[in-house]
Formats: C-alpha cells, structure tokens, sequence
C-alpha cells in the first residue's frame, strides 16, 4: 500500500500532524519509536500550553496521543532508519525491516538529548550519569547531585529534584543563568541548590558509579572538584536526523532547513515540522503549530497530482 502521507515521530508536531492530516481524508501512516519523547521527561508541569494552566508533560503527551488515536490513521511503533526517494514515492526503511511508501513525507522526529563529550560520560552512563531527571531523579534521594546547564531544561531539573537530593549544585557555562526569570524565580526559592557559573566540564570520574566531577573556572582557570553521587547532562538535544541525510539541507545545528511558510524541505513533497527544523522557538505549542502548517502544506501539495 502506498499511503498519501507517512509521518514521522510522535511527538506534540508529529501528532497535530496527524490529527490534521486525518481530517483531510488523505491516507496516512504515523511511525514512531514511543509516544513519550522530551515532552515527557519535562521536569515540572508545563504551564504555558494555552487551556492548561498546569499540567504535566507526561500527561500533556498522553492527552495528545489519546486525541490522535480517535481519528482514521494508521500508526505504527517502530525505529525509522533510512528514507529514499525514487520517482515520486517515499520509500521508509525501518529497523524491523518492514517498508513503508508513501507520496509525502513528514519529518517530525524531534531530538534526542546532547551529550556532554568529556571522560567518565559514557562510562557512567546508568552508573549516575543521567540525561532525564524525571526517569531517575528518585534513584538519588538523599545524595549530591550536579546539574549541567543553565537554560530552562537545567533549571526546571533542579525544581523537579529540590525534595529528593540533598544538595544540588547547578553548573552553567556562562557567566549566568538563561533559564527564564519566572524559571528562576522559582530556582531562587531553592534552599538546598548551589548555582555555579563560568563553568568548563572537564570529566567525570568514578570507578563503579559516580563519585566527583571535574571542572574548570573559565576565570582563574584553575580546576576543581565537586563530590556527587549524580549528574544530570542538561545542555539542549540533538536534531534525530540522521535518517534523512542526502534529502534536506541542515544548519551547523544539523537543524533541517525549511520553508518557513510552508514546512517544505529542498525535496518537493518532503516536510519537516517541530524541534527537528532550523524554526529557533523550541516550545510544545510552536511544534503543534508547525506540524499542522506542515500537513495542510502536505495536503495541499498533494491535491495538484
């Protein structure tokens, strides 16, 4: 079978997709690894998604993705692992080896957390190093714990952990923090939290799990050592792109390029839509609104054939 319109991701762009391309009767797949994604490990309740004054990212996700099964779409839960085009059709490898076509396709994947590259990450990854707080905050009650960033992911971090570790410290890069001031309003209220600024990570260390880190003041420049039993990497994502390579243009962020009125790649009837694209507003409701322009666009460009 070849679909009108086969959807990739499923997040908060690759579901109003979804919902938006089911109502336009087009035929159309949806394949995603999970429906769960970054939306899902947000720290604290999400508070500036219009007709929730606050609700969990968890729950957010689960409202979409109860929204998105009502409607007439075919979903399937797999990893996408290359994309070809041949002619006019899309064909989608994933890696259970099935295959899938479709006329358009919408790129919608999102993007996974950004390592911090220093000695002792990898080694310790499960072993108290950590990418989401939310999964494994509650493995370290009662410990010290180190928060890398000082952007809204590492601030809302240090607010989700305030009641289970017992001392946080909160390292930033900079020379201050650039969470939002209402983000850090609440940071300020923190009694058991350190910020640190002007920070270089140079390694995290420990034999079996962690036990310190490793940084430089980018002022003195003179090391130092913190003790923790944890740290929490979080300093952005990486665009999960890897499966179009060769089909779209990219940014030095490895963002796809688009058409900012219509979500269209360099290739004609291929679309991308959320945090995967070069669009600089990453937020929940800004990934709703581009994977609805991208499927209208999608439908549009379908009805000229």
């Amino acid at each position: 079978m070849t679909y009108d319109l086969i959807i990739i991701g499923g997040g908060p762009a690759g579901i109003t997709a979804g919902i938006y391309a089911a109502r336009q009767k087009i035929s159309t797949l949806l394949i995603t690894t999970d429906f769960e994604g970054q939306i899902a490990r947000k720290s604290v309740d999400v508070e500036n998604y219009p007709g929730f004054e606050a609700i969990s990212g968890m729950e957010l996700i689960q409202k979409f993705e109860k929204h998105l099964r009502k409607q007439k779409i075919d979903i399937q839960i797999v990893k996408v692992r290359e994309t070809k085009k041949m002619d006019s059709v899309f064909f989608i490898l994933a890696e259970n080896r099935n295959q899938f076509e479709g006329r358009a396709v919408i790129v919608a994947s999102g993007a996974d957390p950004r390592p911090l590259e220093v000695p002792g990450e990898k080694e310790l990854i499960g072993r108290g190093v950590s990418y989401c707080s939310v999964c494994d905050g509650p493995v370290f009650s009662d410990k010290t714990v180190a928060i890398i960033g000082g952007g809204n992911s590492g601030v809302e971090a240090a607010v989700f952990m305030k009641d289970i570790a017992k001392k946080i410290y909160l390292l930033e890069y900079g020379l201050e923090l650039t969470a939002d001031e209402d983000n850090q309003e609440k940071l300020k209220k923190i009694e058991n939290v350190e910020v640190v600024t002007n920070v270089a990570l140079q390694k995290i260390e420990g034999k079996k799990f962690v036990d310190s880190i490793v940084y430089k003041d980018r002022k003195t420049q003179k090391e130092k050592i913190l003790k923790v039993q944890g740290v929490f990497v979080e300093i952005g994502s990486i665009p999960a792109t890897g499966f179009v390579k060769g089909l779209v243009d990219f940014n030095k962020r490895d963002e796809i390029k688009i058409n900012p009125k219509t979500c269209e790649t360099k290739t004609p009837s291929l679309f991308a839509a959320g945090d995967v694209t070069n669009v600089p507003l990453k937020q929940i409701v800004v990934a709703a609104a581009e994977g609805a322009k991208a499927a209208l666009s999608a439908y549009k460009y379908l009805q000229k054939f």
